[in-house]
């Protein structure tokens, strides 16, 4: 049986929290908290239907993924939780990966009545893709978008230094130039989110301005997102699999994902007008790619039985 959320609600814990909420304000879902492999974890809960679970990028947290989820909690269960160490959530000690195999695997259990589909943007692709390969039987399918550790990491050198501007100097002027590189169109983004771009700014500041969030990213970028993930292990994924790309992706270009889609027969979906981050820039189409990709209307696994968080083997 699944096992009930805690009811309370996520209290204060970073001073950005007041920015949050009003990234928040009107999306359908919960914050809730857990302690997963003895982390606290802030876990957005919402709707109803065939479990979603949504790991976000680097840097970024669940709340990037605020413009997609109104579409997808009318078909599905949506469960976002904030990376160990992002957000609102905590991380003490080592991020190695089976400590994080065993985070992401008593969220499952605890939120999760049936195998969930995986959605993994980026950093969390890297991390799904693991993840799958060595504890397929846990999910039922597998989304990556825009997904690192496809190749090494090797973004484009504009892209690199206004990042490394950025995270050495967090400040309205160097989030803005990092997201011009992020971004297809950035003055398009800025319209269409309206006055909702500068709470979202001051919330990324406010995250990246905290020096456990910056080691959080990392240890989870050393161990996750600038390695190549090997072509054997991406092998041992055996449950269905789609890749999600933004055409212009600076980090991660279009041409690795279609290497590594026709290499294992993964359907593409390539989004156009669309650079690093599909869930801000394009969230519409990125809804309508995952539905095609996370059909609610899949058959439904059995439920899974009511038992103690297992710890994940580190290797096969």
């Amino acid at each position: 049986m699944q096992e009930r959320l805690e009811a309370t609600k996520i209290g204060r814990i970073s001073t950005g929290s007041a920015f949050r909420e009003a990234l928040l304000a009107g999306v359908p879902v919960t914050e809730r908290r857990l302690t997963l492999a003895t982390m606290p974890t802030s876990v957005l809960v919402g709707g109803d239907g065939p479990p979603v679970v949504l790991l976000h990028g680097p840097s970024p947290n669940a709340t990037h993924w605020r413009w997609v989820m109104p579409g997808l909690v009318g078909s599905h269960m949506i469960v976002a939780p904030d990376l160990p160490g992002h957000g609102e959530s905590a991380a003490d000690g080592q991020l190695n990966a089976p400590r994080v195999f065993n985070w992401l695997s008593q969220l499952i259990d605890r939120t999760c009545p049936t195998p969930p589909a995986l959605v993994g943007d980026a950093l969390g692709g890297a991390i799904a893709a693991r993840f799958a390969a060595r504890f397929g039987d846990r999910i039922s399918r597998l989304v990556l978008v825009n997904t690192l550790g496809l190749t090494a990491f090797q973004p484009a050198p504009a892209l690199g230094a206004a990042l490394q501007d950025f995270l050495a100097q967090p400040t309205e002027a160097t989030h803005d130039h990092l997201w011009r590189h992020c971004a297809h169109d950035l003055p398009a983004l800025q319209r269409r989110i309206g006055e909702s771009w500068a709470t979202f700014r001051s919330y990324n500041l406010d995250r990246a301005r905290d020096p456990d969030v910056m080691s959080a990213i990392e240890q989870l970028m050393a161990e996750f997102g600038v390695p190549a993930i090997d072509r054997a292990e991406l092998g041992w994924i055996k449950v269905p699999t789609t890749v999600i790309w933004g055409r212009y992706n600076l980090a991660t270009p279009l041409v690795v994902a279609e290497a590594v889609a026709a290499r294992h027969g993964w359907p593409l979906v390539v989004i156009e007008d669309c650079a690093g981050d599909p869930s801000v820039e394009q969230p519409e189409a990125l809804v309508a790619a995952l539905g095609a990709a996370i059909p609610a209307t899949a058959a439904a696994s059995p439920p899974q039985a009511d038992l103690p968080p297992r710890t994940p083997a580190p290797s096969r």
